[in-house]
């Protein structure tokens, strides 16, 4: 796998100096702070630190394609649709893992029985976290909103109450992350 420079990559489909550049990259860096110093306390899970890093700055880069005026986007598409245009940008560049990740982040994962139950505007295909990576950064991701204006972390209470409007699998699906990465 070739080394990747983030913010390079996003400044390509991001103006520097943008809100929407600056709500992206401070979004990412969170959770990237927090899915590395997971991931450091779990070595005997062998995550890839190098590639956490770089999935985790580059996990929203779909949101620029999608109509969320509140983050100063105006694309075309759904939110929930910038995991999967994420992924298919990301692999156009040659890093088809890293958009694996944001397809796959969006909540605890969304399974193509949901897709189809809810008539979600997403692939029909399961969009749920595999690797130890992935599981990091959707898990830690959680803990951070892009419509937050300072960034704070959300407590553990206040993310198993957002995660729970989802459902009885997301809840189980986090806390087994929480037994595993806390």
């Amino acid at each position: 796998m070739k080394a990747m420079d983030s913010i390079a990559l996003i400044s390509k489909y991001y103006k520097p100096k943008s809100k929407a550049f600056h709500i992206l990259v401070s979004h990412s860096q969170a959770v990237t702070d927090k899915a590395l110093k997971i991931a450091s306390k779990h070595s005997e899970l062998n995550p890839d630190l190098q590639f956490i890093e770089e999935a985790a700055m580059t996990h929203d880069i779909g949101i620029f394609m999608t109509n969320a005026p509140n983050l100063y986007c105006f694309g075309d598409f759904p939110y929930l649709a910038h995991g999967y245009l994420g992924c298919e940008l990301m692999t156009s560049l040659g890093f088809p893992d890293h958009g694996l990740v944001c397809e796959r982040h969006t909540g605890v994962g969304i399974s193509k029985e949901e897709i189809v139950e809810k008539k979600l505007p997403l692939p029909v295909r399961d969009l749920i976290p595999e690797s130890v990576e992935e599981q990091i950064i959707a898990f830690a991701d959680k803990f951070y909103s892009k419509s937050s204006p300072n960034l704070t972390e959300k407590s553990l209470a206040e993310v198993r109450k957002s995660i729970a409007k989802f459902g009885k699998y997301s809840s189980k699906r986090f806390e087994e992350w929480c037994e595993l990465f806390l």
